[in-house]
């Protein structure tokens, strides 16, 4: 693979990325006569720019063209990809009418300039969120990021110190605070109705189809992804800690791949891994094969423009390459003294998760169950199952209390919908659960699975001080004490 190399902003190619490069450093990619002239300044609305067209960006677009065009307008695209850039034209054609200006990724800062952008929202590969969120800063925008905020430790660094200096806004899409049933414990922990948090066990399950599909696409790299750790951990960090109010103090972990292995296909029956599913001389007899053809979204986006960078969505789940974890345990201590118990395995038989908070009053017990979902189809990405939500209250001496759940339509249980209220309308309401999450939240998410993933490495505990400084302590809401006087339970 060619080494990666940096243009005059900063901004590093995507090359390593791909598998090919031949059409890599095309230059950019502009449409339309109002791509040609420097974009008005207006004082009405606020002027977005989204860099990463994949699936992701989906939703912003969406929103912005659709729900929230009197106070926000979309005014520029940014990719690598020429193909999936002319798709979000075509989508903006059919949401607004006309199309958005498209800019190559090497002509980020002629982006900026030229749209004379307000915002970035940032929805690449993970392991270059970290670029286009400094840079933006340092042109003076304010950015929105997709989870992971970054995908280590130097990087993480890099995007604290930017902030500080530029005094601009870095919001991450934690889109799970949002949603109503977790928003719901919350409420329940804010309340006091089990006491203090003194100890927390939290299991996450992902399965054989959202699972197994970390392990085709670039997320089975860590260089690109951070590994579950971070990837998809970083959502479940960030819930436990503002549960909690509290931010991570030390980490221990173990981490294994052993489900998703060249060992296991054969034991599956087959001759071998192979590249891809497109061209599998077995995919007939596999189970975890993708028809990227089969589905008009998966084609249309990966597919059709695989000319264009040479990515391939589909790759084997079994190939030798891959450097990700697929079982992972977790021991974190908190701040406040709060001990954590995490484990996720991509390999499961459901998709959801199972969480209890153990408190000095009782114990509360929340599971949530998850829809098939696989990116880039017409899955609901965390889509919960109709009766798939169950939490429940459980008294140190007395009879248990099941609460009917709070709930909300859409992806992420809920939770998109509230968050794009929260992102995009320039009102904000008053917000006691203070959902909304900035860079050092973004930071203290990313970082337990960042020193699990040291933890890996080394087998030694990591202090998450001794990975970043000058965080500073996120805005949560206010919790019960941790020295007040205590009822006496009742007599057995």
């Amino acid at each position: 693979m060619e080494v990666e190399k940096k243009n005059k902003s900063g901004i590093l190619s995507r090359r390593d990325f791909m598998r090919t490069s031949a059409i890599a450093g095309a230059g950019v990619m502009v449409s339309g006569n109002s791509v040609l002239q420097s974009a008005e300044k207006s004082d009405q609305k606020e002027r977005i720019v989204i860099v990463g067209v994949g699936s992701r960006s989906r939703m912003y677009q969406d929103a912005i063209q659709k729900n929230y065009q009197e106070y926000c307008e979309l005014v520029g695209l940014c990719d690598v990809n020429l193909g999936r850039l002319k798709l979000g034209q075509q989508r903006s054609i059919t949401n607004i009418g006309k199309d958005v200006p498209i800019y190559d990724a090497k002509d980020f800062d002629k982006m900026i300039a030229k749209t004379k952008a307000d915002r970035v929202i940032v929805t690449t590969v993970d392991g270059f969120h970290h670029q286009y969120i400094i840079r933006a800063m340092e042109l003076g925008c304010d950015v929105i990021t997709e989870k992971p905020m970054t995908i280590d430790a130097d990087k993480c660094q890099a995007i604290i110190d930017t902030q500080h200096k530029s005094g601009k806004k870095c919001t991450v899409a934690f889109n799970y605070r949002y949603s109503p049933p977790r928003t719901q414990v919350k409420d329940l922990l804010m309340s006091g109705i089990i006491g203090e948090i003194l100890s927390v066990d939290f299991h996450w399950m992902l399965n054989t189809f959202h699972g197994a599909d970390y392990f085709r696409r670039w997320h089975s790299q860590k260089k690109f992804s951070g590994g579950l750790m971070v990837h998809k951990a970083t959502h479940h960090f960030d819930l436990v800690n503002w549960w909690l109010s509290a931010i991570p103090a030390s980490v221990y972990a173990t981490g294994k791949r052993e489900f998703y292995t060249p060992e296991m296909v054969k034991r599956f029956g087959l001759d071998s891994h192979h590249e891809r599913c497109h061209t599998c001389p077995e995919k007939d007899k596999c189970g975890f094969e993708l028809d990227l053809a089969k589905d008009k979204g998966l084609k249309e986006l990966y597919l059709d423009n695989e000319q264009y960078d040479g990515y391939y969505r589909d790759r084997c789940v079994f190939r030798n390459d891959i450097d990700i974890e697929d079982t992972m345990n977790v021991l974190v201590k908190y701040d406040n003294n709060v001990t954590l118990c995490y484990s996720v395995n991509a390999f499961n038989s459901w998709e959801g998760y199972y969480i209890v908070f153990n408190g000095t009053q009782g114990r509360i017990e929340h599971r949530i169950e998850e829809k098939v979902y696989i990116s880039g189809t017409d899955t609901v990405q965390g889509g919960i199952k109709k009766g798939g939500i169950f939490t429940r209250v459980i008294p140190l001496r007395g009879p248990a209390q099941d609460f009917k759940p709070w709930s909300g339509e859409g992806g992420h249980g809920g939770g998109d919908k509230v968050l794009l209220d929260d992102l995009f309308l320039p009102e904000k309401k008053k917000d006691k659960y203070f959902r909304s999450a900035d860079h050092r939240s973004g930071a203290y998410s990313i970082l337990t699975g960042v020193a699990a993933n040291v933890c890996f490495q080394t087998g030694q505990a990591v202090n998450i001080a001794d990975l970043v400084q000058n965080i500073g302590y996120p805005d949560y809401p206010e919790m019960p004490s941790r020295t007040a006087s205590l009822p006496m339970p009742e007599k057995m």
